[in-house]
């Protein structure tokens, strides 16, 4: 159940489409359904943690094949905040190093 992981008394929201708490969060989810978004988180490629703040860069689909970039503070075992980045990635790259 997501309440296991993100607080239900705090959740600040970074993203510009998604509104603080899990009202906010459920509302945006609900609308990139209904828009027909296909989103999915597949490979998770880095896990960092440190002090209370962990980053994980996974790939998925926002539509298209995207990096997702996820940072979340934590407070007493659960997520309290949440920033994001989501990238399309592209065809080819100009150097040989890969994304993740």
């Amino acid at each position: 159940m997501l309440t296991d992981f993100i607080s239900t008394e705090q959740y600040d929201q970074h993203h510009p489409e998604i509104a603080d708490g899990l009202d906010g969060l459920g509302a945006a989810f609900a609308a990139w359904t209904e828009q027909g978004k296909n989103i999915a988180y597949g490979t998770t490629h880095r896990v960092i943690a440190e002090g209370n703040f962990v980053l994980v860069v996974s790939e998925g689909e926002f539509d298209v094949p995207v990096a997702y970039w996820d940072l979340f503070r934590v407070a007493d075992g659960k997520i309290v905040e949440h920033w994001d980045i989501v990238a399309p990635i592209p065809d080819t790259l100009p150097h040989d190093n890969g994304l993740f």
